[in-house]
């Protein structure tokens, strides 16, 4: 029998089988031994056999994993060698991101995109909470964007309180597996409440004094719609480690880098040091924003996570 798993709570996953029926279900042993190094050796989107237990009802067990088309996987947390997948077989990704209360740093969401590009994932970036930006704010609004159109990607603002742009989300969306995926309170549930009221997902309350979301997605969950649209809302990142990317490799998952990189004079060009440097010539010209060529100078120098 086989399923696809819709929700992790750690040790059991709840499970739907070819059929829609729901199951809870545990891992076998051998498929906790093969995913030593990973926090969690099965994630949400993943697609698993499944041996029905005879003594109880509705409970079965998870016997294999079919091959994954991607993962978005990051370290555990900074003090952790672990690898954590956040979930899998994803058509699309969403960085859900603010620029108040609280504030996403382009640090965190472009390691974002980076495991994104690496993994064949397309990106969609939500900047959320307009409606809370403070006078002057619309200009930075449209700075930020205009640097993640211009590497291509698709860049949607509006607020999931007003409604502003939740349409435009749910039309690129339709149909397709979703990872919603950004900081604590940053407003992943209250966009998927507002695209979708029948989620019924829990929505925190941002402290006010530190300004951090509290957790209120506990597991990864996936919810499934009508049209087929599964959305797959997951617990607050606090920080984005990457993991099985080189650093001397990530230039080219910038994609405003691409054009550039087989015009310096070095084929092994680190974009640092050498003369003759597209790349940083590209970046002086102001065709590549400053804010993305330090993001990558700091995945290269091995700040492997970024809050």
């Amino acid at each position: 029998m086989k399923g696809i798993v819709v929700k992790s709570t750690g040790s059991w996953y709840n499970v739907l089988d070819e059929e829609g029926k729901a199951w809870k279900a545990r891992v076998r042993g051998k498929i906790r031994l093969h995913e030593a190094d990973t926090s969690n050796p099965i994630a949400v989107g993943d697609r698993v056999l499944l041996q029905p237990d005879p003594q109880y009802p509705d409970t079965c067990t998870i016997t294999d994993i079919e091959p994954r088309s991607n993962w978005v996987i990051r370290k555990s947390n900074k003090l952790s060698s672990r690898r954590q997948i956040i979930a899998a077989n994803i058509d699309v990704a969403v960085m859900v991101a603010g620029l108040a209360a609280p504030r996403t740093s382009f640090g965190f969401i472009d390691r974002f995109l980076v495991c994104c590009e690496a993994f064949h994932i397309p990106a969609i970036i939500f900047l959320n909470k307009t409606d809370l930006l403070p006078s002057g704010g619309l200009e930075l609004l449209n700075e930020v964007g205009e640097i993640y159109r211009n590497a291509g990607y698709k860049v949607i603002t509006g607020s999931a309180a007003t409604g502003q742009g939740v349409d435009e989300l749910k039309n690129e969306i339709a149909g397709k597996t979703v990872l919603f995926a950004g900081h604590s309170g940053v407003g992943k549930s209250t966009l998927l409440n507002c695209m979708f009221p029948e989620a019924e997902a829990r929505v925190g309350i941002i402290s006010a004094a530190h300004e951090k979301g509290k957790h209120t997605t506990t597991f990864a969950e996936m919810h499934m719609f009508a049209g087929n649209t599964g959305i797959i809302d997951t617990p607050g990142i606090r920080d984005f480690g990457l993991v099985d990317i080189l650093p001397k490799e990530s230039g080219q998952y910038f994609p405003e880098f691409r054009p550039f990189l087989q015009q310096c004079k070095f084929n092994d060009c680190s974009h640092t040091n050498e003369p003759e440097c597209a790349i940083k010539a590209a970046v002086e010209d102001g065709q590549i924003p400053m804010q993305r060529f330090y993001s990558y100078l700091s995945i290269l120098q091995g700040e492997d996570v970024f809050s």
